[in-house]
């Protein structure tokens, strides 16, 4: 029997690795997602979770200790945010290219400098091609959600692959929801036993993460990014799984009221459900919009995309991260570099906003969806708008 509890979204996150029986958390804390570390750390310490906990003396610690317990057979988990994830960086390819099945919940903040403890998307983006399959939820419950469905997708002997869990800082770690917890024995009949197929065994000598000359290199970086390619599959595989068993539904992208709309805005993370709210007013106001949201970030799910937009004359795309130099937001770039080869396909007009925690309101997105309208119709000599900047 499942139960609908109100909880903070962090002690969601760690109570669903404990369904999950993860065998080892290591883990450094950082805020905001310190909440997820610390009662994991409880729930070793009063015998709830029978796991190891390491506290270790930094993310980059944190992350090379997953790799060792991964490569034994661990179910493994870690969390980080922000300039921890990036201090991870070296060991995220690491773990990545050895195949290692880590679970990581990311609790997106910006980058420094200046330093700022609030949420943006700077930290994702640093990292997107790392080589981890990559998901972003926008509340509680997709978070609980998304965490099990984490350790299935990366335990699949077909995938292998490290998977980060996006959830927003602050507006979705440090928030009160009411969440539905999987009972225990649910969570045990769809997460089958982590059954890694090279352990580490000293009676059976394995190497893992060997040097690799000019002329294999190569080879082995397109074996990974087929692999990553082909991860997709199983990812839809699991979803459907857990419709089945859960009742509640993910897709590589989500739609809202976009079917037959002329303009679209595409969206990622919580000020998604915003954006949402925005776009009732607008319909109301007889304006003719809808939403798509980028919930799959890595393996970045084309075919879905182009269905989903293929009809729009307009797309608003919002950025919480800046390129810096760069001729539009990170997710804009990719936006157009997917649509490029299309004969027919939506004008893309790149906004970068929220950075550093800055509230985007409903009519903060009604203006920029308004604007966005106006730019794809008139042009501009940027090539993306920062909404809210005072010059």
């Amino acid at each position: 029997m499942t139960t609908r509890i109100g909880i903070e979204v962090s002690i969601a996150v760690a109570d669903a690795v404990q369904l999950c029986n993860a065998d080892v958390v290591a883990a450094y804390p950082i805020t905001p997602q310190t909440h997820i570390v610390e009662h994991l750390a409880e729930l070793v310490a009063n015998g709830e979770l029978d796991a190891e906990y390491i506290p270790v003396e930094s993310e980059h610690s944190a992350m090379s200790a997953c790799l060792g317990s991964a490569a034994t057979g661990a179910r493994t988990f870690t969390a980080t945010s922000s300039q921890g994830l990036v201090l991870m960086d070296e060991v995220l390819f690491v773990a990545s290219g050895m195949r290692l099945p880590i679970v990581m919940a990311v609790a997106n903040r910006a980058l420094s400098s200046p330093l700022s403890i609030w949420g943006d998307h700077s930290d994702v983006m640093s990292v997107r091609d790392t080589g981890w399959i990559q998901i972003f939820v926008e509340n509680g419950q997709q978070a609980v959600d998304n965490t099990i469905c984490a350790f299935r997708i990366a335990e699949d002997n077909r995938v292998l692959l490290p998977t980060m869990i996006h959830l927003d800082g602050f507006n979705l770690t440090h928030v009160i929801e009411p969440i539905i917890m999987p009972e225990e024995s649910e969570v045990a009949k769809f997460l089958p036993p982590n059954k890694f197929p090279l352990p580490l065994n000293p009676d059976k000598p394995v190497a893992m993460g060997s040097f690799a000359a000019p002329g294999i290199f190569i080879e082995a970086k397109w074996a990974q990014e087929q692999n990553m390619k082909a991860s997709k599959k199983v990812i839809m595989e699991v979803w459907n799984e857990f419709y089945k068993a859960f009742g509640r539904q993910y897709l590589p992208v989500e739609k809202y009221k976009s079917d037959g709309a002329k303009v679209l805005i595409l969206t990622m993370g919580s000020f998604s459900e915003t954006a949402s709210v925005a776009v009732d007013e607008l319909i109301d106001e007889g304006k003719d919009v809808g939403q798509v949201r980028l919930r799959l970030w890595r393996p970045f799910p084309f075919d879905e995309f182009r269905q989903a937009v293929k009809d729009a004359d307009v797309l608003v795309v919002l950025d919480r991260a800046v390129s810096v130099g760069g001729p539009a937001g990170p997710v804009a770039s990719e936006v157009k570099s997917a649509l490029y080869n299309l004969a027919k396909k939506p004008k893309v007009v790149s906004f970068i906003a929220g950075l550093g925690g800055r509230d985007i309101t409903v009519k903060g997105f009604k203006d920029i969806i308004t604007k966005g309208i106006e730019i794809a119709r008139t042009g501009s000599k940027n090539e993306y708008e920062i909404y809210g900047v005072r010059e």
